[in-house]
């Protein structure tokens, strides 16, 4: 059993996600695949299961951590009473919502590892409702969130960049030859929304609802990757930000529609607890973040 294998069963373990444990890692997903299937072979147990392309850990998964837990921070604290050169090092808890963890932090994740290799990260993906709260109760350092641009009482917070949205529907969605619309357009169409609590899509809904549009005819996903596939093969209208679609978007297989979502300006945000203290792998990973050439990042 190598220490290499831990540190991939860790991240797995909290991206529930094997490419983006590669990203992270800076592997390829073959080495992921093949670390865990070592480690499985070796305790002789399943450690993962893939279902429906979703990753969960078994019981003996979660078991199994709570021991991976314990040796990564010992061996932590021994690098740390060991280390003479000034390295920075510590712990640093990261989490966001689906969308950023997908399209946006994986290119700053790694670049912080590459930059910081004595720094211990740990990120942990939440629901959008969900993240304020993991500030709150000490759970993460930092948060990163997609929504409305403002100032939240209790947390200090800084604006990464603006990202604008688009309503899209695939190229022969009979919308999608429309020059301008109104609301009557949007009579007996399916909307493919986020989980609701998502900031953009409650904003969606307000904006249709101040239009006179009274209940909407939705199919709900807790995922921009499922949202964009459907949209593309016609099964109803997305709402998605900028980094999600624009590849689909350049490539014509799907085409915004021409409905204003500017009355609100959305921005990627970090958000850390205003009584927390900032140790100084923290602080490495706020300056790290607002270099610009990473606030632009995208995969």
């Amino acid at each position: 059993m190598e220490l290499r294998q831990l540190k991939t069963f860790h991240m797995l373990a909290s991206t529930l996600n094997f490419s983006r444990t590669a990203e992270v890692q800076n592997y390829v997903p073959s080495t992921v695949t093949m670390q865990i299937k070592s480690l499985e072979d070796e305790l002789g147990v399943k450690l993962v299961d893939r279902l429906n392309k979703r990753v969960t850990l078994t019981d003996a998964g979660r078991n199994f951590l709570r021991y991976v837990d314990n040796i990564l921070s010992t061996l932590e604290e021994a690098q740390h009473a060991l280390k003479q050169s000034g390295e920075v090092t510590g712990t640093v808890v990261i989490s966001a919502d689906e969308t950023l963890c997908t399209y946006w932090l994986p290119a700053i994740l790694r670049r912080f590892r590459l930059s910081y290799p004595g720094i211990r990260l740990i990120f942990r993906p939440l629901a959008n409702p969900n993240l304020k709260q993991s500030l709150r109760e000490g759970d993460a350092d930092i948060i990163f969130m997609l929504d409305e641009n403002k100032e939240s009482a209790g947390f200090c917070g800084e604006k990464m960049l603006d990202e604008p949205f688009y309503v899209l529907a695939a190229p022969d969605h009979p919308l999608a030859a429309y020059t301008a619309l109104s609301i009557e357009d949007f009579h007996g169409e399916t909307f493919l929304l986020t989980e609701k609590g998502c900031s953009y899509r409650t904003f969606f809904e307000r904006s249709l609802s101040q239009k006179g549009m009274g209940g909407i005819t939705e199919l709900e996903f807790n995922s921009a990757e499922a949202i964009k596939q459907c949209a593309k093969i016609g099964m109803g209208i997305a709402i998605l930000p900028e980094m999600a679609v624009i590849a689909e978007v350049n490539r014509g297989e799907l085409v915004p529609l021409p409905w204003d979502l500017t009355a609100t300006s959305f921005a990627i945000q970090m958000f850390w607890h205003e009584e927390k203290w900032i140790s100084p792998a923290i602080e490495a990973f706020l300056n790290l973040t607002r270099e610009p050439f990473l606030k632009k990042s995208t995969p």
